[in-house]
């Protein structure tokens, strides 16, 4: 795809399988915009807009929003279907103490709750949130009604990277994890972030990936307790026979390049290869694909969540209307 952006491509894929998409902060006015962008361009079968109906309506009108083509509004208070919500809320969670009365609360007040519920029970194909709610209250929602995909306790996110030289990985396309949600990870998790990795590169990119689970280290060039649990995260995924190549604990310039990768680990499936690559911290991961950004030239998509049953994401609370339409696009696509 020279010349052409990644986003390009995923657009022209989300119209080919015409997804039903909740955008659950409705009286956001950058939601509403963003409803009328994917329906003017016809990427999605259905957008959902969560919220107060006459609020609703009410920014469509001031910005002048048909929501007659395909977009349609849920009013967590007035929903035909917002008693199967509470109830669901009520299960997953009465052995935390939710009380019916809370869950009645919750679903009626809070939007991103009953997005949840309605994705939860099949009544749409994924979310997006986060415009207004934090990234913490918007994990919440998914872990209380939505959960976590079978074999994994970890809710993570990953951005997709996409370098101007497009002869590097797949038409310059790679993955970092986890960059944006769990802080220190233990060795289960992140044996977790590189499964839900996997699963995140082949719905964008291919279905070859190789992961590098990331240290200062490269088989045992040094010695500490951070690069034990990296070693710890390679010895999990051996155990659980994952069907993908991985390796590690391996730095970062033996993961991409194979003449150094000759070096210092020359009988590697991943070394000199890797297209995903785990950080061995929040801290590692967030500097790392902001150097990629700002030194690399690299565009950094996301961060996009990942290892949810079904798809959420998240947005920043500053994102624009565009951001929201893109962030939809990808959300459809995690549905596949």
């Amino acid at each position: 795809m020279p010349g052409k952006s990644i986003l390009d491509t995923f657009k022209n894929k989300a119209k080919v399988l015409k997804k039903k998409i909740i955008l659950a902060e409705g009286y956001d006015i950058r939601h509403v915009e963003a409803a009328g962008m994917l329906q003017k361009e016809n990427i999605m079968k259905e957008v959902v807009l969560i919220g107060d109906e006459d609020k609703v309506l009410s920014l469509a009108k001031e910005k002048k929003i048909s929501l007659d083509n395909g977009i349609t509004i849920v009013d967590p208070k007035k929903s035909p279907n917002k008693d199967a919500y509470i109830t669901l809320l009520f299960e997953r969670r009465k052995h935390k103490g939710m009380t019916v009365e809370k869950a009645k609360e919750i679903i009626e007040n809070e939007s991103i709750y009953t997005a949840a519920a309605m994705v939860a029970l099949d009544e749409a194909d994924g979310m997006v949130g986060g415009a207004v709610y934090s990234t913490a209250e918007m994990i919440r929602a998914t872990l209380f009604l939505i959960g976590v995909k079978p074999g994994l306790k970890t809710l993570s996110s990953f951005f997709l990277m996409e370098h101007p030289n497009k002869e590097l990985f797949e038409n310059g396309c790679c993955i970092f994890s986890d960059c944006g949600v769990v802080p220190n990870p233990t060795a289960e998790q992140l044996a977790d972030i590189a499964t839900s990795a996997v699963s995140s590169y082949k719905s964008f990119i291919s279905d070859n990936p190789k992961v590098a689970l990331l240290s200062f280290s490269t088989r045992g060039s040094a010695k500490d307790a951070l690069i034990d649990k990296v070693i710890e995260a390679k010895n999990i995924l051996d155990h659980r026979n994952v069907d993908f190549d991985f390796d590690g604990e391996m730095q970062f310039d033996a993961a991409l390049l194979p003449a150094i990768a000759e070096k210092k680990a020359p009988d590697s499936k991943v070394a000199g290869n890797a297209n995903i690559f785990i950080f061995p911290d929040l801290n590692a991961g967030n500097i790392g694909y902001k150097i990629a950004e700002r030194l690399g030239g690299c565009k950094a998509i996301g961060p996009i969540l990942q290892g949810a049953l079904k798809p959420v994401n998240d947005l920043s609370r500053g994102c624009s209307s565009s951001d929201i339409m893109a962030t939809a696009i990808i959300t459809a696509l995690q549905s596949q």
